[in-house]
């Protein structure tokens, strides 16, 4: 059974959540704060399996607490949002910069009559098993630069393609943040994500990093020092020519877009000319599609244990020898900047 506290300032919210979740035999609501102080205190005292997460809240609001309770008591939160997503602002991913595991739009009725409720209960169930680590709240200390890269690539690198899932937002926004403005290639990614959450992190990312992010469009141009994001329900793939190519494609293992769809199209087209890295996520996608870029000459990469919110997709690439390295979420941008640039401008 697992247990959840729900965090939500509008008592007729809270019983709407506590009626979604608890319509599956499998959730228990063990409590309820209106506030972030009441939930900083239950957290300590209940314990919950998982936390949902309001954010904008009197006194001490969902940012904060959340903040307190990844240093304090870790647990898996997810935060439930009442703001349009096709507006969605930075305020979501910062609260998942901050340790938060996804971002939801809030439930408008129950599970038989709203997808909504029933994608609550399904990411409850899934993300309450992620094994959360703590945050200090102390100031963030980088690691030293990695040392040479294992080779050198054989050809100049057109394209770095990057797939994430669960903790994804933060780990794309910590590795665009050393990234210098002039970085020399463009970069392609597919990030697992709510539908309709994409814009809203093109825009956190283009405004809390020094590169421009942005959703791929159809027979786009990919241009350096830019980040290009699959759209909703579209495959996120690249041609020989380097035009970025939205696909239609069913999708795979129930995704689409998927990490292998972008990945294995780098390996067809690409070859050396690519470069691949794989982030924090559950499930195994994109273990296979980096695998095929490794055969195909590229340079490939994956996150390593330590840094993952959630060691699945690194893992399986590992696990197939996908991955020429795996490196700690911190080092990973110097290792491009070698890759792209030679050691002499690394980070």
């Amino acid at each position: 059974m697992l247990r959840v506290l729900i965090v939500d300032d509008s008592p007729t919210q809270r019983l709407l959540i506590r009626a979604v979740l608890q319509s599956d035999p499998d959730i228990t609501v063990i409590g309820e704060a209106g506030s972030g102080e009441a939930a900083r205190e239950q957290a300590k005292l209940i314990k919950p399996d998982l936390i949902t997460m309001d954010i904008n809240m009197p006194g001490m609001g969902g940012f904060e607490a959340i903040r307190h309770i990844m240093s304090e008591t870790p647990c898996p939160i997810v935060v439930l949002t009442a703001m349009d997503t096709g507006q969605l602002s930075g305020v979501t991913f910062r609260a998942l910069e901050l340790g938060a595991l996804t971002a939801l739009p809030k439930p408008r009725g129950l599970p038989q009559e709203d997808i909504r409720a029933r994608q609550l209960i399904a990411q409850v169930k899934l993300m309450a098993g992620v094994k959360v680590v703590r945050r200090t709240l102390a100031a963030h200390r980088p690691s030293p630069s990695p040392s040479q890269p294992l080779r050198q690539p054989k050809k100049p690198i057109r394209l770095v393609v990057v797939g994430a899932s669960t903790g994804g937002p933060p780990a794309l926004q910590q590795l665009l943040s050393a990234l210098p403005p002039d970085f020399p290639v463009p970069i392609a990614a597919v990030q697992h994500i709510a539908r309709g959450f994409v814009s809203g992190l093109a825009q956190w990312l283009s405004e809390t990093t020094p590169i421009r992010c942005q959703v791929a469009g159809q027979d786009e141009i990919p241009q350096p020092g830019r980040l290009y994001l699959a759209p909703d329900d579209y495959h996120l793939t690249v041609k020989a020519s380097g035009l970025l190519w939205l696909s239609t494609a069913p999708p795979q293992r129930g995704l689409r877009p998927c990490v292998n769809a972008l990945f294995e199209s780098a390996a067809h087209h690409l070859k050396e000319s690519a470069l691949g890295v794989l982030l924090t996520g559950m499930g195994e996608d994109g273990a296979a599609g980096l695998l095929a870029m490794r055969q195909a000459g590229a340079y490939t990469i994956a996150q390593d244990e330590a840094s993952s919110v959630v060691y699945g997709m690194p893992k399986a690439a590992a696990d197939l020898g996908a991955a020429l390295e795996s490196l700690p979420l911190d080092q990973i941008a110097a290792r491009l900047n070698m890759l792209v640039r030679g050691r002499e401008t690394a980070l």
